[in-house]
């Protein structure tokens, strides 16, 4: 695989370099981003390739639009963003503003721009690939006759659309920073883990991980299973769960992969009688939640159990948070949990989505952790062993 150090020493001085980022940041009802971090994330490479003399042109997305432009999922609160990073600033592109037969954006040596939301236009997601290879033509068209790719966003490497995999087969493709440093990081993990290898699992549903949970249990040294698909599991050993989050279609599933032993389970939980931060709560064994209550948090004995098992491990790879970290009441679990493997001194992954979130919401250092994945969708199906198109191109 290429990366941007071969292409920063092929030369890159007046040529335009179209870099697929991946600024999917959370919003506020005001439009204001809560969470920067895969901003922060994309600064290197952008700046790398910006003070190099490229012009360099991003491409990312923001939420799953529906039948074309909505100017509540614009990127311009990202390309403000971007730019106060830089230092420089970074013009948005809308869609109706740059002609792919032209390919001329007014840039000059060092200027980054970003083009409008991706997924504005349906043909990005298609799943017609002449539909695909069309908007990628465009995209390419920007780029002149010496263009170049540079894959940058490792939260979208596992799907299969115009900007992340066809555009790569059409210009000289090479891996950004970030891409190659994920890459790497999980290599390390489903190749040569340090033993003991732990692996913390939280969420909302048995149903989104199940086909990770069946590859990791062979590999792993104990699995620890938190957050709202812990009740499905709980099910499975015969507790009863009040009106906590369950899958009953997959309580046969639990009970299976139970059976390998290495499963480590919630022994209390903190229950609330509402889905609301003035909820009243309680902590219950996990065999006495009340009917009508619904657990929302694991509970202060889960998280020393849990604390004890990181404690030996050599390394740890935590997806998912353990309660509804985004409410007061149900944070601790998570807190406690992410203390507990950052002072263990294993190598640790955070594997993206919101559990970078909950690192960052609940104030935890960043650097407490050997690595924070901007991709957890990505880095779940690399280490369920499936394919991930965007890097399979870059490997051809």
């Amino acid at each position: 695989m290429r990366t941007l150090d071969d292409l920063i020493d092929e030369g890159v001085e007046g040529r335009t370099v179209l870099v697929r980022s991946d600024l999917n940041v959370p919003l506020d009802d005001s439009g204001e981003i809560t969470d920067d971090g895969r901003i922060r994330a994309s600064v290197p490479t952008v700046s790398e390739l910006s003070g190099a003399g490229a012009m360099v042109i991003i491409v990312a997305h923001l939420g799953r639009p529906k039948g074309g432009a909505d100017p509540a999922l614009s990127l311009a609160p990202a390309a403000a963003r971007l730019g106060e990073l830089l230092g420089a600033p970074v013009r948005l592109i809308s869609a109706k503003h740059w002609d792919a037969g032209k390919g001329d954006l007014g840039m000059a040596a060092g200027d980054v721009v970003m083009l409008e939301n991706i997924r504005f236009d349906p043909r990005e997601t298609s799943k017609n690939d002449d539909e695909r290879a069309a908007l990628a033509d465009e995209l390419v068209a920007l780029t002149g006759d010496d263009g170049a790719f540079v894959s940058d966003g490792f939260g979208v490497v596992h799907r299969k659309q115009a900007s992340v995999y066809d555009v790569a087969q059409d210009l000289p493709a090479y891996a950004g920073g970030l891409v190659l440093s994920e890459v790497e990081v999980l290599r390390t993990l489903t190749e040569s883990p340090a033993r003991p290898y732990a692996v913390v699992l939280g969420g909302s549903k048995v149903s989104d991980k199940l086909a990770v949970i069946e590859a990791l249990l062979p590999r792993v040294d104990a699995l620890l299973v938190g957050g709202g698909m812990c009740f499905t599991f709980l099910a499975a050993q015969g507790y009863a769960v009040g009106d906590s989050l369950l899958e009953r279609e997959q309580i046969g599933s639990c009970r299976s992969l139970l059976e390998s032993g290495k499963i480590v389970l919630p022994t209390d939980v903190v229950v609330a009688d509402d889905f609301s931060a003035e909820a009243q709560t309680r902590v219950v064994a996990v065999d006495a939640i009340p009917d009508g209550w619904k657990g929302l948090d694991i509970g202060p004995e889960s998280v020393t159990a849990f604390a004890e098992v990181l404690s030996g491990a050599a390394t740890v790879f935590w997806n998912g948070p353990m309660g509804v970290f985004e409410l007061a009441p149900f944070a601790e679990g998570t807190r406690g949990v992410a203390q507990a493997i950052v002072g263990s001194g294993a190598f640790s992954v955070v594997g993206g989505g919101d559990s970078a979130a909950a690192v960052r919401a609940l104030g935890l250092p960043e650097d407490g952790f050997s690595h924070i994945s901007t991709g957890g969708g990505a880095s779940l199906e690399y280490l369920e062993g499936k394919t991930l198109p965007g890097i399979a191109v870059l490997e051809q």
